[in-house]
């Protein structure tokens, strides 16, 4: 039973276009090139060269081979790791990876899931982890990004790779979750507890983030219930000021002006957060749960009959 319900979440998690919206192909030189999928009868990337776009084909543990998308800025400090919806590809994301990449300065690097777009295999959760992790590793060898230079976003179902890799990384710059989910079963049948047969269990995954979060939700989300990224938000141990995008639903968040000056403005308090304040804030916070515990501790030994109960801005900052 627990199995057939797992699968269920899993065929809504995961809707890839068919067909893709873009093909790649190899040059004489060995370098990877995007065209339009003449089947798609779109053109969403442009066909000439790119000096600032790199085209790669990452092999991941599970032997499936990934394409991603890196964007480069000349004038930028940080990268930002992008793990998309359920229902798009990179071709369909290509001008809005380019006009973030612009305005929030900073390098970009998107990715296709297994069996999304022209990756190889099939889309699954325990797929996406793999993924996810082959695009970091290939960042981090072959572009020499840090986990100290990184911020990851994922948006609706990709926040469930990003809050995996998070996990594992202690040095995150920040992330950004963007439509976010509790859980997989917590979309789908609304259920208040984790199952062992659930998928994408964000809900206990971002307990063990530490660095700063933002959490970007429609109100009017009745696609992820907005109850999603505010509970994403309430749990995160350094949760940024989220950003509530009133009366919209799960999609299109980025054509409100709200957006992109809030994303902007976290951004840049990243990029100037040195790791000496990291650590300051980290001393901080081990400090209060230190004190809490102790009281906590105290309180107990006293009485054992006591228990204890647990913008809107005009203009975008940095805008070119």
């Amino acid at each position: 039973m627990g199995c057939m319900v797992s699968q269920l979440a899993a065929k809504f998690a995961f809707f890839p276009p068919s067909p893709p919206t873009y093909q790649i192909k190899k040059r004489e030189d060995g370098k990877i090139t995007v065209v339009s999928s003449s089947s798609s009868g779109c053109m969403p990337i442009p066909l000439k060269d790119d000096n600032f776009l790199d085209v790669l084909l990452i092999d991941t543990k599970r032997g499936n081979k990934i394409v991603a998308f890196y964007l480069r800025n000349p004038s930028a400090r940080v990268t930002l790791l992008y793990s998309h919806g359920n229902a798009a590809d990179l071709g369909q994301l290509y001008d809005l990876f380019v006009q973030l990449k612009v305005n929030l300065r900073v390098n970009l690097v998107g990715y296709d899931y297994s069996g999304y777009g022209a990756s190889t295999g099939e889309p699954s959760e325990f797929n996406t982890y793999v993924d996810i992790e082959a695009v970091y590793e290939c960042l981090e060898t072959e572009y020499g990004v840090s986990q100290e230079e990184l911020i990851l976003y994922g948006q609706s179902v990709g926040s469930g790779p990003t809050l995996h890799l998070a996990a594992k990384l202690p040095r995150l710059r920040g992330i950004v979750l963007h439509s976010a989910i509790l859980s997989g079963l917590r979309v789908v049948c609304h259920v208040q507890c984790t199952l062992c047969f659930d998928i994408y269990k964000n809900i206990n995954k971002i307990k063990k983030v530490k660095c700063p979060v933002l959490v970007i939700h429609g109100t009017e989300d009745d696609v992820v219930n907005w109850l999603h990224g505010n509970g994403l938000w309430k749990m995160a141990k350094e949760p940024y000021e989220p950003l509530w995008i009133k009366g919209v639903g799960h999609c299109n968040l980025e054509l409100y002006p709200d957006y992109l000056c809030h994303l902007c403005k976290f951004i840049h308090e990243m990029e100037n957060m040195t790791t000496e304040m990291r650590l300051k804030k980290i001393r901080q916070s081990l400090h209060l749960h230190s004190r809490s515990t102790a009281n906590a501790s105290g309180s107990a030994n006293r009485c054992c009959k006591i228990k204890l109960l647990r913008l809107k801005c005009s203009r975008c900052p940095r805008s070119a």
